[in-house]
């Protein structure tokens, strides 16, 4: 499994690690939110030390029930962040986590952006797929709807994701990866049926990024905060990488490096 980035093929073989900089005040889980630069420069040093191979930048939070910020707002709390990435990091694989055309427009061509990260799965924005045929990047296809009501949810992701694909690829993007959007309008069994049934997704033969990192899938049955759902972040994430996940999006970059070398040594047996 490959992608290109910036021209050249990567391959997916040995998962990667996408580590979260969330520029926001608002994200679900506290401890990740940055706002001064050197909360920004911080987080992301410690990121790239600990062994991550992307930097995913998000400014607008997209957690259950909170209110987005705006395109302006976003897109300013991006520019500073983008602005001290690129003057440390030059050379650092950067993704932008947006669901706006314009704003994924503006952070590839001002600041060399490697990645379109949406949450919408071009259902929120309806530019958002020509946009990134026109800017040739790889784009992180996001499963998006509302399922709760689903008796079939793999079989609905599935089916969407299908389609969506084939929709970019008419459209010209050639490099997608797919995220079943774990959290995103689905019930807490609805996610573990995603997650349990992971290998199902390699018929689309695209690679499969997962982010369950710290959500409410894991603190909600484990009764417990985001603050302490790292032990069961990777549980699954190890589930995920044994089911052929080749992306982990994650908050906390030393345990998922682990978690990648050990099972990486366990599917080399």
């Amino acid at each position: 499994m490959t992608i290109k980035l910036r021209g050249q093929l990567r391959n997916l073989h040995q998962p990667l690690v996408m580590g979260i900089l969330n520029i926001t005040p608002d994200s679900f889980y506290s401890s990740s939110r940055t706002t001064t630069d050197e909360e920004i420069l911080r987080r992301i040093d410690t990121m790239l030390s600990e062994g991550a191979d992307i930097i995913d930048v998000g400014a607008c939070s997209t957690r259950p029930g909170s209110t987005p910020a705006t395109a302006y707002e976003e897109m300013q709390r991006l520019d500073k962040a983008l602005t001290l990435l690129r003057s440390r990091y030059p050379e650092v694989i950067v993704s932008v986590d947006t669901f706006r055309a314009d704003v994924a427009a503006k952070c590839v061509r001002n600041y060399g952006v490697d990645i379109v990260n949406d949450i919408g799965g071009g259902a929120l924005d309806s530019s958002m797929f020509a946009t990134v045929a026109d800017l040739q990047v790889p784009y992180v296809l996001t499963h998006s709807e509302d399922i709760a009501a689903s008796a079939t949810p793999v079989e609905d992701v599935l089916l969407w994701l299908a389609r969506q694909l084939d929709t970019l690829r008419l459209a010209g993007v050639a490099d997608v990866i797919v995220d079943l959007g774990f959290g995103f309008g689905k019930t807490l069994e609805q996610n573990y049926e995603l997650l349990r049934r992971l290998a199902d997704f390699a018929e689309l033969e695209a690679p499969l990024l997962v982010g369950v990192s710290r959500k409410s899938m894991i603190y909600k049955l484990l009764e417990c905060t985001s603050a302490d759902a790292l032990n069961g972040t990777t549980v699954l994430n190890t589930q995920a990488l044994l089911a052929g996940a080749n992306i982990l999006r994650v908050h906390d970059v030393w345990a998922a490096r682990q978690t990648v070398k050990l099972c990486s040594s366990l599917l080399a047996l």
